[in-house]
């Protein structure tokens, strides 16, 4: 497919994939602007989010004890590389810098991605796959270039084996409608991690009533891990399905997604992976897991919110029906009979987040410039920096030991409620989670109903880390009136 140049006419979006092995397409890492669109990107008289003036970084507290590690900085990336890019980074909080601490729950932008949107908008609107003239066809071809693009991002097959969906939640659904509907009966088994996101256990709950089937929870250890030998004993010719997280989101373990299914396959049981945490984090290869499904969210990879990928097998794929109906998704349609469109637009009724698409393969564009293995390196350097920074707070416990895991730190603090906690860092700037997570279960397992998490991505620094340990130091010494969610 030959993608237009609609660079040329001011659409400042890339439209070329990415390179098989995620390492991106020469010279369109950054992308270019979109010139003659004002505002795009800048948001004139918007200082509330995208502030002209950055404001000046703030002093910060080290924290004691933290010590510095080697190699916090691996050649071949910087923190400063990402954040020039992202806008929202450079506005304050409550009079301080914003500290963004919260990308398990959504990523942050980088202006990339803002100006594709409104440069989308702004010269290239048109629905696509039905329509006939010029811009019709450019739309089509930019939206099945994000196609191929997330295709190479993955490790997949052929762009075919890639289906657009809302996020990873609706891609659970629709395994669950589609595939599961067909594929369980009574007695069958569908093992669900206790770690996983609420969107990966009510799906199979839902699927499982109407079916018969059965929910079976595979247990977790203290450090926080999947347990193998409870997972292996669980296993057996019952067993449909497998549900695993690649990484948790509330205790940032990466299990053993690639052995658990060689081992689920014995049993002639398919895998589906939620890579909701994990495709921000490490490369992913969906052939090498052999994955049978695979799952991610844009918006926890630099993209728009609403838009996400559901990958499956090609002949998984083409045994399943579709579980919504309308345009897009049909052949031919009259009141005797309709026949359907092949996959994956069986699976793609109504017109798609085409805006959505277009930010995905910026994002896609934007992060793949850079050198993975180093954004690795640096995040697994930074999380082990903010654990022994965080090891200096009196009385905060983190969630979780797990050899392999993110850089997402859920934690308590003795004598705080988590929303208090919340309350208090936002005062100094400082973005974090506090709740249960959509995690109950793995809550539970520690004895707890809800906890604070702050979880790190490629543009976080130790600086941040340090003014977080340092705004929980003070809640600690603060005199109790003034310390929210006392317990």
């Amino acid at each position: 497919m030959t993608i237009p140049d609609l660079t040329a006419r001011g659409l400042g979006v890339p439209v070329l994939p990415v390179l098989p092995g995620g390492t991106g397409v020469p010279g369109t890492g950054a992308v270019p602007s979109a010139g003659s669109l004002p505002g795009v990107g800048a948001a004139p008289g918007s200082t509330a989010v995208l502030p002209s003036n950055p404001a000046e970084p703030a002093p910060t507290a080290a924290a004691p004890g933290a010590g510095e590690l080697p190699q916090l900085q691996p050649p071949g990336f910087t923190p400063e590389s990402a954040r020039q890019d992202i806008p929202i980074l450079h506005r304050t909080v409550n009079g301080h810098p914003l500290v963004w601490l919260d990308n398990g729950a959504t990523t942050q932008k980088p202006r990339q991605v803002i100006e594709a949107l409104g440069a989308f908008y702004g010269t290239a609107n048109s629905n696509i796959h039905r329509g006939a003239h010029t811009m019709a066809r450019e739309a089509t071809e930019l939206y099945e270039a994000g196609r191929a693009a997330v295709a190479a991002f993955l490790g997949a097959g052929s762009p075919d084996d890639i289906v657009f969906v809302r996020g990873t939640t609706e891609a659970i659904n629709l395994v669950a409608q589609s595939w599961g509907r067909a594929n369980l009966g009574p007695g069958d088994d569908i093992l669900v991690a206790t770690l996983e996101h609420h969107s990966d256990i009510v799906p199979w709950q839902l699927i499982a009533k109407e079916t018969r089937a059965r929910v079976v929870p595979i247990p977790l250890t203290p450090e926080g891990a999947i347990d193998q030998d409870a997972y292996a004993d669980l296993l057996s010719s019952r067993t449909q399905l497998v549900a695993v997280s690649h990484a948790s989101n509330v205790l940032g373990t990466v299990p053993p997604v690639k052995e658990m299914t060689a081992l689920a396959h014995r049993y002639g049981a398919k895998v589906l992976v939620d890579g909701a945490q994990a495709v921000a984090h490490f490369p992913v290869d969906v052939r090498d897991l052999d994955a049978d499904f695979y799952a991610f969210s844009g918006h926890k990879l630099f993209a728009p919110t609403g838009i996400g990928v559901l990958y499956a097998k090609p002949e998984i794929l083409a045994g399943m029906r579709p579980w919504q109906g309308g345009g897009n998704m049909i052949e031919s349609v009259d009141f005797t009979r309709t026949t359907f469109a092949p996959v994956p637009h069986l699976l793609e009724a109504g017109t798609g987040h085409i805006s959505g698409v277009v930010g995905l393969l910026a994002a896609l564009n934007w992060f793949t410039s850079f050198d993975r293995d180093s954004v690795a390196a640096y995040e697994t350097a930074l999380m082990t920096y903010a654990q022994q920074a965080l090891a200096t707070v009196p009385g905060l416990e983190v969630l979780g030991s797990a050899p392999d895991r993110i850089a997402v730190l859920t934690f308590t603090l003795a004598g705080h409620d988590p929303a208090g906690i919340a309350d208090w860092l936002d005062r100094d700037g400082i973005a974090i989670r506090a709740g249960h997570h959509c995690a109950q279960p793995a809550l539970a397992h520690y004895g707890l109903e809800s906890a604070a998490r702050a979880s790190l991505a490629l543009y976080n620094t130790s600086e941040e880390v340090d003014q977080l340990v340092a705004s929980l130091r003070r809640l600690q010494e603060a005199p109790e009136a003034e310390q929210p969610g006392r317990t």
